[in-house]
């Protein structure tokens, strides 16, 4: 098995000229160099782990921004609205308005390791996904094997906060089978080098946010984000059944595109498009009318 070497980046603000560079870089030292990653077939953890690290903490380029250790959640979507730059003009009814302002109040709470509701948040995703496994603590190297980045998961929270844990729940409660066929990678041809399953889920959370225009903004003004509001007056837990209609169509893109760890970022924005698609349809007006809401079920 080959690896492409790894280079050491720092977080910076980069022109396209310093893109090219690097990736001119990658190419010239592809071949027979020796991989600095060391493959380990009796640790899974430790590939998750050294995969994630390659995966969000490389400089990603998207528009113009470059992002780095301190941001990966963040600036991982950040990019031009062009496709969107129609404001929809749009009434809000009473219960849209209600509804999208407890949405939007769950997105601004941070995970707080030290609150006891979130450390039984924690606990219970562990205990859904490996109900036959008994968490040693909440800082551990077993939660590496859920694909977080390191033995607290508290740290990867800070790009996006404690709806993405939510997310997570409601995904393993509300369709286990789903779940448990993403977080253990059951069906397609995988790769050999994974998506770290945990940090995808994160990256999904805060994709959606801004996909939907839920941040910064008292109302979404773009196409999809408004008629999200109306799948949220039908149901209120619209955005968390979103969360796992998008997961498993990234899951579905990442096999049909035969992707491996360079091309996650690729995935993940191909999912957000579709989604995109797929919500400015005109006879959309349930969640479960959604095109992609049957792959909850494959």
């Amino acid at each position: 098995m080959k690896f492409r070497k790894h280079r050491q980046f720092f977080p910076s603000c980069s022109t396209h000229h310093q893109v090219e560079d690097d990736e001119a870089w990658e190419r010239r030292e592809e071949g027979n160099q020796e991989p600095r990653w060391q493959w380990s077939s009796s640790s899974s953890a430790h590939v998750i782990a050294q995969l994630a690290k390659y995966l969000f903490y490389e400089p990603v380029v998207v528009a113009t921004a470059m992002v780095g250790t301190r941001s990966w959640i963040g600036g991982l979507f950040t990019r031009s609205n062009r496709r969107q730059d129609k404001s929809v003009d749009y009434t809000f009814s009473p219960l849209q308005e209600e509804r999208l302002q407890r949405l939007q109040d769950r997105i601004v709470v941070h995970f707080d390791e030290t609150r006891p509701d979130h450390q039984e948040s924690l606990k219970a995703l562990w205990n859904v996904a490996y109900p036959n496994v008994s968490l040693t603590g909440l800082v551990t190297e077993q939660w590496k094997e859920m694909g977080w980045q390191g033995p607290n998961p508290s740290t990867d929270f800070r790009g996006c906060g404690f709806i993405a844990l939510e997310n997570l729940l409601f995904s393993a409660r509300t369709y286990p089978a789903c779940f448990r066929r993403l977080l253990f990678k059951q069906r397609g041809d995988r790769a050999k080098w994974e998506y770290p399953f945990a940090v995808a889920g994160i990256n999904i959370s805060f994709m959606l946010i801004q996909m939907l225009d839920l941040q910064n903004t008292s109302k979404p003004k773009c196409l999809p984000g408004m008629n999200f509001l109306k799948l949220l007056e039908e149901d209120e837990k619209a955005f968390d059944v979103l969360y796992c209609i998008a997961f498993a169509m990234m899951d579905a893109q990442w096999l049909a595109m035969h992707a491996s760890y360079m091309e996650f970022n690729e995935v993940l924005q191909a999912t957000r498009n579709q989604l995109e698609r797929e919500l400015s349809l005109d006879d959309i007006h349930r969640i479960h009318d959604l095109p992609a809401y049957n792959l909850l079920f494959q």
